[in-house]
């Protein structure tokens, strides 16, 4: 039988979360938390609820959002958003909130994806969730994170139907960074330039992503775009 459950004294999971459907309820519910990232992974919940680390975290995320949001606002090609946005994929039994999501015009003219109303307001702007694959999906490395980012994630993505996955690590000595686009069957590590730009199919880019020690010796990134 299914418990309650309360971590560090903040967050009360009810009882009987144990089915994607279910999950899905207490997301649309007044109870689900605002704190912490919530997701559904193969069945199971997965829960982060340390903060991000700044430098490691916040600021790769910030920089490749606000670069990529300005490409698709230029060129009237969707829309993207940042943290606190929720997918669900049904064929792959998961619902997660990514760091970073691309949705098409195209997606949404084919049916792709839905956006479906918060079930506890009337208001038909209220979005709670995407369903369908995304156009593309960033997620950033956190200790937490890693076998999920790098390994649960990267295969619901690929098998459920993702165009492109970014996938950023900035806690080590040597930043990493890697565009998989979609290959005639899975994922595949895309083309590289003898600049160490790598193409994004999604947007027909090629991107190099770096970063400097700033005049506080603080790290800034830069994600730079060439045609």
């Amino acid at each position: 039988m299914s418990v309650g459950i309360r971590i560090d004294n903040q967050l009360d999971i009810p009882p009987g979360i144990e089915t994607l459907d279910a999950f899905r309820r207490w997301v649309h519910s007044d109870d689900f938390p605002d704190q912490g990232r919530i997701d559904w992974v193969g069945g199971k919940l997965e829960i982060e609820i340390a903060p991000d680390s700044v430098f490691w975290h916040s600021s790769p995320k910030t920089e490749i959002g606000t670069v990529i949001a300005h490409q698709v606002r230029s060129g009237d090609l969707g829309y993207v958003f940042i943290d606190k946005t929720r997918i669900v994929m049904p064929d792959v039994d998961l619902a997660c909130e990514p760091d970073v999501v691309f949705i098409s015009h195209t997606s949404i003219d084919d049916a792709r994806i839905k956006f479906v109303q918060s079930q506890s307001s009337p208001d038909k702007d209220s979005i709670r969730e995407i369903e369908g694959p995304p156009d593309l999906v960033v997620e950033v490395v956190s200790d937490s994170s890693v076998s999920k980012d790098t390994e649960r994630l990267f295969g619901d993505y690929d098998e459920g139907g993702v165009d492109e996955y970014w996938l950023v690590d900035a806690r080590e000595a040597e930043l990493s960074f890697q565009i998989y686009s979609r290959g005639p069957a899975r994922f595949e590590p895309a083309a590289t330039d003898d600049n160490g730009c790598q193409r994004s199919e999604v947007f027909d880019t090629w991107y190099r992503f770096t970063r400097h020690r700033d005049r506080h010796g603080l790290w800034r990134y830069d994600l730079e775009e060439r045609d």
